[in-house]
């Protein structure tokens, strides 16, 4: 029988164990299933005290479209400048997730900053380690160079920063796990501004040590599309969604927090195309989307829950990442959803986020999905998407 919460016992002082190649003792492991010591001297001094978060009481006017070529339409198909120093690159799934060692995101040239912002468009997700030397400036500079950075309306930043979120969570953090469902969780960033935003930096500066929870997970809309029968594709492609702010704003206001600009609901396809890839994907989450316009009521609840179904629990989307200090991901916020995992307190989570105004989406009845695309270049056959046939399940 597992122990529980009860039985807990907290790791002791390791003690000497004799080895069996010599006297000398070595010491034993410090483990006890299910729990991690929390580095309480860490609070100390802490050193990135000036990078949490704040909550300035501004007013910003309302967003307005501004122009967005994306870079990644300059990278080159094999990423030969990007990948020219990289020690090892690999994939996590064949849907998403890509993670690049021996390069530095510091000193990236814009030919390499391309190739980047294209792998991302493809993969959906890419990580790096080890990027120590990569600072908030340096977050910032790379996010400029893809667009204009965006500025959200309610989350924290840093002092001075308001393009930086600072995601910020210890032992004293409420923990409001009880308050939403799992699903609603899920999400892209900001999809109810007119341009959505498209790629986003995420660094972590502190967090769990390793199996102490803490995790992010992704899921591709590419992906999502592609699970979908030819029918239901076509259905989706004729209709538009609303995506709003409102809970956003209104829940900082009941948290006596400021929202630095009015609440927005705005109008997007629920299948877009990807200026780079040209892929279809899906454009909806759980966070974010209120109502599929020009359908009842129940109609668009019904299609929604199965939509979220899907990019909820279909694994064969998902990428789920364990942080290291000093980690970096970029994923596409057009083409991704993600939620962080929790159960990680009373340990010390902090990162910071940029992103950049993508561009308004709009669909290409022209264009086709990932799937599609793949299975034509690599000859492959299509899956078969008919759940009435006979079934040998066995496991």
């Amino acid at each position: 029988m597992a122990p529980s919460i009860v039985d807990l016992q907290i790791p002791q002082e390791a003690k000497g164990i004799h080895s069996n190649e010599g006297t000398a003792p070595r010491q034993a492991p410090r483990f006890t299933p299910g729990y991690t010591v929390v580095e309480e001297g860490k609070a100390t001094g802490y050193e990135y005290e000036h990078l949490k978060p704040c909550f300035p009481d501004v007013t910003w006017p309302p967003l307005e479209e501004v122009p967005y070529s994306d870079k990644g339409l300059l990278g080159d198909p094999e990423y030969k400048d990007l990948l020219a120093e990289a020690t090892d690159v690999f994939d996590y799934t064949p849907k998403i997730g890509t993670e690049i060692h021996g390069v530095n995101l510091k000193t990236l040239t814009n030919a390499q900053k391309n190739d980047l912002a294209r792998l991302i468009s493809y993969r959906g997700v890419v990580f790096f380690r080890g990027q120590k030397d990569f600072q908030v400036e340096d977050q910032l500079e790379l996010g400029r160079y893809w667009g204009t950075l965006h500025k959200h309306a309610t989350t924290s930043v840093v002092k001075g920063l308001d393009e930086v979120h600072s995601v910020y969570y210890d032992k004293n953090t409420l923990d409001q796990r009880a308050l939403f469902a799992p699903a609603h969780l899920w999400h892209a960033d900001a999809t109810y501004e007119i341009q959505p935003p498209s790629y986003t930096l995420l660094i972590i500066l502190r967090g769990p040590p390793r199996g102490a929870g803490g995790d992010t997970i992704w899921s591709s809309q590419y992906a999502a599309y592609d699970v979908l029968s030819t029918p239901m594709q076509t259905y989706l492609e004729s209709l538009t969604a609303l995506h709003t702010s409102e809970e956003q704003a209104a829940d900082s206001r009941a948290a006596g927090r400021p929202a630095r600009r009015e609440a927005v609901t705005t109008e997007h396809p629920m299948v877009r195309t990807h200026p780079v890839t040209g892929w279809k994907s899906l454009f909806v989450n759980p966070g974010f989307v209120k109502q599929i316009v020009g359908v009842p009521k129940m109609e668009s609840d019904a299609i929604l829950k199965y939509l979220y179904d899907i990019i909820v629990t279909t694994q064969e989307l998902h990428l789920r990442f364990s942080w290291e200090e000093h980690t970096v991901a970029i994923w596409d916020n057009r083409i991704c959803t993600h939620t962080g995992t929790f159960g990680f307190a009373p340990q010390v989570r902090h990162l910071l986020r940029v992103t950049t105004q993508g561009e308004r989406p709009v669909f290409d009845p022209n264009s086709k999905s990932q799937e599609e695309d793949l299975n034509e270049k690599t000859g492959r056959a299509p899956v078969d998407k008919n759940g009435a046939r006979r079934s040998n399940y066995n496991d």
